[in-house]
């Protein structure tokens, strides 16, 4: 007998100890699409009328943690080559979303700030996020809130790469 969610979709059975311990291809899988669909979900919620990319959401939202910045600076942090990232900035400084100023101490170069339009459409943006991911989690019962909570801290260690052993 297949159990339901209570609106009608199957529920997955819980994993055993065994599954959470081993990194079967299978496990790795659904936790790639599980946090891809949701990531998705999650871009769509603020996507009305956004005529941005992934890239130039993400180069916003650098720039306003660590601007002003050279855009070599911002494509390290990007993880991207240099002649990429002013492709990607310059619908954003064209769009008033940020502003490129002479670097002061090097004529050559660039500095790119956030603009207060820019700082405005991340708001809005992390706000409409924040409250579709909201309400998905009120639906959880308590003990599986308290999961979510509990599994944040290994979450954010799949954020990191460890640096690989040199020796």
């Amino acid at each position: 007998m297949t159990q339901s969610d209570g609106r009608g979709a199957p529920t997955q059975a819980e994993p055993t100890p065994a599954a959470l311990t081993s990194s079967s291809s299978a496990s790795v899988a659904r936790l790639r699409l599980v946090v891809a669909r949701l990531h998705r979900q999650l871009a769509q919620a603020s996507g009305n009328g956004l005529d941005l990319t992934h890239a130039q959401l993400s180069a916003l939202a650098r720039t306003q943690e660590f601007g002003p910045l050279r855009i070599g600076e911002l494509a390290a942090y990007e993880q991207v080559a240099a002649p990429s990232l002013t492709r990607t900035v310059a619908p954003l400084a064209a769009a008033g979303l940020i502003r490129k100023q002479p670097d002061p101490s090097d004529g050559r170069s660039w500095l790119v700030s956030i603009t207060d339009e820019g700082a405005e459409l991340l708001d809005r943006v992390r706000r409409q996020r924040s409250e579709l991911l909201a309400r998905r989690v009120s639906r959880l019962t308590p003990e599986q809130r308290g999961t979510l909570l509990a599994a944040l801290p290994v979450l954010e260690l799949l954020l990191t790469e460890p640096e690989p052993d040199r020796s």
